[in-house]
């Protein structure tokens, strides 16, 4: 049986609750409570942008747990609406202060799990204090936007940054009948993907006539009492609704660094494969930490839900006295972009060349289904793999839901040092409603198979031409 202890956790959602729940059910004898700074715990983030676009009716239908149902389902004392402004690593205590009542009051722990996750980075021209402007990160994100779009007048919006969140707000937006400016730091849009995916995008977002403006120090701003007013494009004035900001984020590391814990490279806690920190009795999960990475072997960011939810379960049960550990992990992630979708899985060629890692490159565009079905589409894949072992090393793919069951394989491919020629060899079902014939992973296996054998680096095999007809 294991012995009585406090377990505290100190945030909500995808980490953190599963951290708590994990932690009361391997050891039903420990007292685990959980502190959440906002008024929801358990929200689906993820689901967001199809909040803000109406196909899902309710945001409150994304808060997965309350603070009742939480309770008596897992057993977990639950504060919401509390902030914990400090920690004690020498007294083994927080400082947590009721955002309700203000009233602060000390908190013993002998566990503590910080799962603070991460912050939006700040638009530098904008101020805390626009009554406008708002990130999409949480369901009070999404319900004030909603509140935006319920009182817009010109039924124009500007959405800064396009990167996932970015593309996937432009889209709800455009859906909604709204005249969107996609505003871009870089030249192109998607700029954590390679230029071949970049290119595409811009095209994507050209036919859905959504207003790409890359090269965002050519973007200015007209402010008007505590709004942002309007856009001013080489003189030319365009008046908007309000903005939505999607710059990325970063770890929420505040706490961490106040309790002098490690902090990484990306400025994210630092932790070992059972997530511990510096602090021996601090464990750590979540958008807030830093892990390792599987291809390359050293600390990366990855926030993710998916990754969240496993390393809040990891979290929970050494924090109750377990013994579970961490893998390194392979990002895999997806969006949809319209009608198209995109999955990248390991490291992009971008990243490859940025970390000086020589690779080579093979990359098709094939249909999705037998190409006389008129439900056909093209989809476009690219491998990246190691010139000497041929283990893959990162895929990006476009077109349509099939590109995350590519993605799914590339990453077992990947975890497995399976070498990128065994796509070939894999065998892929087919029925003409469901798949094709000939799967674009074994034509890509192939051409990386053809590389070797004659000694060249990329892309100068083809097995298909542009009219999709088929030389093999």
């Amino acid at each position: 049986m294991k012995p009585e202890q406090t377990i505290v956790v100190i945030g909500g959602n995808a980490a953190g609750a599963a951290a708590a729940a994990k932690a009361k059910r391997i050891n039903p004898n420990a007292k685990v409570i959980l502190f959440e700074q906002s008024k929801y715990i358990s929200t689906g983030t993820c689901e967001l942008p199809y909040v803000l676009s109406g196909e899902i009716d309710d945001p409150l239908s994304v808060v997965f747990f309350d603070e009742q149902k939480f309770e008596y389902e897992k057993n977990v004392k639950v504060f919401t609406k509390y902030n914990v402004e400090k920690i004690n690593v020498h007294t083994k205590s927080i400082l947590v202060l009721s955002l309700i009542e203000l009233k602060p009051f000390e908190f013993k722990y002998d566990k503590l799990i910080l799962a603070t996750g991460s912050r939006v980075k700040r638009v530098p021209q904008f101020s805390s204090e626009l009554t406008n402007v708002s990130p999409l990160k949480s369901v009070e994100d999404v319900i004030r936007i909603k509140k935006f779009i319920s009182e817009a007048k010109q039924k124009r919006v500007c959405v800064i940054g396009s990167g996932y969140i970015g593309l996937e707000a432009a889209e709800a937006l455009n859906k909604l009948g709204f005249e969107v400016y996609l505003i871009e730091q870089e030249r192109e849009p998607f700029p954590s993907t390679d230029k071949e995916i970049r290119q595409r995008v811009k095209k994507i977002l050209d036919e859905k006539r959504i207003n790409f403006l890359g090269s965002a120090e050519n973007v200015k701003y007209r402010f008007n009492n505590s709004k942002v007013a309007a856009l001013v494009i080489e003189g030319r004035q365009i008046e908007i609704d309000f903005a939505i900001t999607c710059t990325g984020f970063s770890p929420n590391n505040s706490l961490a660094f106040q309790a002098k814990l490690d902090i990484g490279k990306y400025g994210g806690i630092k932790v070992n494969n059972r997530l511990q920190t510096s602090q021996k009795d601090i464990y750590a999960c979540g958008d807030c930490i830093e892990i390792k990475n599987f291809v390359t072997r050293i600390d990366d960011y990855f926030p993710l839900a998916t990754l969240a939810h496993r390393e809040g379960h990891i979290a929970g049960e050494n924090a109750a006295l377990g013994n579970a550990y961490l893998q390194p992990a392979i990002k895999n992630i997806s969006v949809k972009i319209f009608d198209h979708y995109f999955a990248q899985v390991g490291l992009s060629e971008q990243e490859l060349q940025n970390k000086n890692i020589p690779h080579s490159t093979v990359e098709e565009t094939v249909p999705n289904l037998v190409k006389v079905l008129k439900e056909s589409n093209l989809v476009y894949g690219k491998i990246l793999f190691d010139r000497s072992s041929k283990k893959i090393l990162g895929a990006s793919f476009l077109g349509g839901k099939e590109v995350s069951g590519y993605a799914d394989i590339i990453s077992t491919y990947i975890k497995n040092n399976i070498p990128a020629t065994q796509l070939a060899n894999t065998e892929y079902n087919y029925t003409p409603p469901l798949s094709p014939m000939i799967n674009l992973l074994s034509v890509l296996g192939r051409k990386a198979a053809h590389s070797f054998s004659q000694g060249k680096e990329n892309n100068d095999v083809t097995y298909i031409n542009n009219n999709m007809d088929f030389k093999l």
